[in-house]
């Protein structure tokens, strides 16, 4: 393990791991008058009635909002991008792979954008979702140092059992905002996670002190860019836009201008269009397209009016997405969160894959293309949960929509759980009832 993070004192926190482990589930049953959450500091006690406010689950893992191409286009254009240098000779120094540690540097909404490190704790940690990409805000796995200290816009230290997530609490995190040097807005944060020697009084103040080391080499890049170069307007970030058609009624489209990033409902006949549409880049024939929508039997006219109405929908809303005709293709890219799901099971990432499906793509469209795609996410989803065969990943899958009535894979969890599970009953029952 590197030196830096040889523990140099125990850290002393007010209740042992038992008593805010209780105190923890209490408050995520509903008990949140119970006497002990008195002896959990109050930090992470407001951060846990945040975390409840907010919705956020107790055991899930984090969504993941940036993939593929995506994420490395909006890393090489982070502010943090160019220090990364710089923080890791701050914080992992030596051999970074054997460090004992793993050091996150995440955007101001808390996506992370790198995890290095300790190469065994760098997997342990993957398992729960803490990759590249993840969203680790407050708002999307509860209580961490990295989301909680974005939200409290100061350093943060969070002890093993004082997470929201239970998966989480195995860990502890010791974080830091990262701000603009001149306009004081949080454009990062720097995280360190590990076992309890990353939570000392000098973790914390190693942390801090590499976020004011980034925000002085930040200013001194940028004065010495000024000096060299001509003034001109900042380079916006690119164009964007994502369809989120899984487990809704109504699906929406995030778009992000290069300024900011806004969500906008689209009609059921719209949403699947644009789904239909990216997932045949090279364009679709007016008669192809009308049957991957309507149907067979349906006239093109049909499909005419339509378009014409999504034009201006999208005129509204993403203007730098047209749609072409002959065939009709769209003129940018579109990302669907149902391509990134397929994006981690690719990559292997299946527990990650699990946690950000959040159910069948536009479940309420009956238009033969949309039925086929969802069929294919199931299919597809379902097949490399099966082929893992962990009985954790394939109990989550059997709560989702998907899986609550598929009798092999509880077969095949039930197979896989210790014999003494209390988890084993549940399921015998579940299954008496799919036989019947």
């Amino acid at each position: 393990m590197s030196s830096s993070w040889s523990p140099q004192r125990d850290v002393s926190p007010q209740t042992s791991r038992l008593m805010v482990e209780r105190a923890h589930e209490e408050f995520v049953t509903g008990n949140a008058d119970d006497r002990r959450l008195a002896d959990v500091r109050q930090l992470v006690r407001e951060s846990w009635r945040r975390s409840r406010d907010g919705a956020v689950a107790a055991e899930a893992l984090p969504p993941v909002a940036l993939t593929g191409s995506a994420l490395e286009e909006y890393r090489q254009a982070h502010p943090l991008a160019g220090v990364r240098d710089m923080i890791r000779s701050l914080l992992l120094p030596g051999v970074a792979e054997e460090a004992g540690v793993v050091v996150a540097v995440g955007d101001a909404a808390g996506r992370l954008l790198w995890v290095e490190g300790d190469r065994q704790v760098r997997t342990r940690t993957g398992e729960m979702g803490f990759v590249a990409g993840a969203d680790w805000s407050e708002s999307a796995v509860g209580t961490s140092a990295p989301g909680t200290a974005l939200t409290l816009g100061t350093g943060v230290q969070i002890l093993g059992a004082e997470h929201f997530n239970r998966f989480v609490q195995p860990w502890s995190c010791t974080a830091a905002p990262v701000r603009d040097p001149e306009t004081g807005l949080i454009v990062g944060v720097i995280d360190v996670t590990g076992g309890t020697e990353v939570i000392t009084p000098q973790a914390q103040l190693l942390v801090d002190a590499a976020a004011r080391a980034v925000e002085g080499e930040l200013l001194i890049t940028r004065m010495r860019a000024r000096e060299t170069t001509p003034r001109r307007a900042p380079a916006a970030r690119p164009q964007r836009a994502t369809l989120r058609v899984l487990g809704q009624e109504r699906a929406h489209l995030d778009v992000d201008d290069g300024r900011e990033l806004t969500r906008h409902t689209v009609s059921g006949r719209h949403a699947e269009i644009l789904l239909l549409l990216s997932l045949h880049r090279q364009g679709l024939t007016a008669e192809r397209l009308t049957e991957l929508v309507y149907g067979p039997d349906a006239a093109v006219d049909t499909l005419r009016p339509e378009m014409v109405r999504l034009r201006k929908a999208l005129a509204r809303s993403a203007p730098f997405i047209g749609v072409e005709s002959r065939p009709y293709r769209l003129t940018a890219e579109l990302d669907t969160d149902a391509h990134r799901v397929l994006s981690l099971l690719d990559r292997g990432a299946h527990r990650v894959a699990l946690a950000s499906f959040a159910g069948d793509v536009l479940i309420d469209s009956v238009a033969p293309g949309v039925e086929e795609f969802r069929d294919m996410v199931r299919t597809t989803l379902r097949g490399a949960l099966i082929a893992e065969a962990s009985a954790d990943v394939l109990l989550a899958y059997a709560d989702t929509a998907a899986g609550e009535e598929d009798e092999e894979v509880l077969r095949l969890a039930l197979e896989l759980l210790p014999p003494r599970s209390p988890k084993r009953a549940g399921l015998v029952t579940r299954i008496e009832r799919l036989e019947h």
